[in-house]
C-alpha cells in the first residue's frame, strides 16, 4: 500500500480527518503530542492556536488522537460512510479502466 492511497483510492479522495470543536477544545496539545503523522500544527498568535494542518496525513479509520483528549474536543467522520465512499470511489475506478 502506497502512503498515498488507502485501499486502492487516492487518500485525497477520502474524507478521513480530525474536526476540533473549538468549544471544547483548552488547547491542551496532546493531540499534537501523540500524532506522529503530523496532522495538527499550532498556531502562535492566532485566535485558534491548533489546526488540522495536513488533513491527508491522517490514517483512515485512525481515531487515536481522539481518545488522547479528555474533552472531546475532536471528532471524526462516521466510518459507515466513510466505508461507502471508499467502496464508490474503487467500483468507479474499476469501470474506468
Amino acid at each position: 500500500m502506497s502512503e498515498n492511497t488507502f485501499m486502492g483510492v487516492p487518500r485525497e479522495k477520502i474524507d478521513w480527518c480530525p474536526a476540533i470543536d473549538y468549544s471544547k477544545c483548552n488547547y491542551c496539545m496532546e493531540c499534537v503530542k501523540f500524532c506522529p503523522h503530523h496532522v495538527f500544527e499550532t498556531v502562535e498568535g492566532a485566535e485558534k492556536k491548533l489546526i488540522v494542518k495536513n488533513p491527508y496525513n491522517c490514517v483512515v479509520f485512525c481515531r487515536a488522537c481522539g481518545k488522547t483528549c479528555g474533552l472531546d474536543a475532536l471528532s471524526f467522520p462516521d466510518k459507515g460512510k466513510t466505508t461507502k465512499q471508499i467502496k464508490a470511489v474503487r467500483k468507479e475506478g474499476e469501470k474506468n479502466e
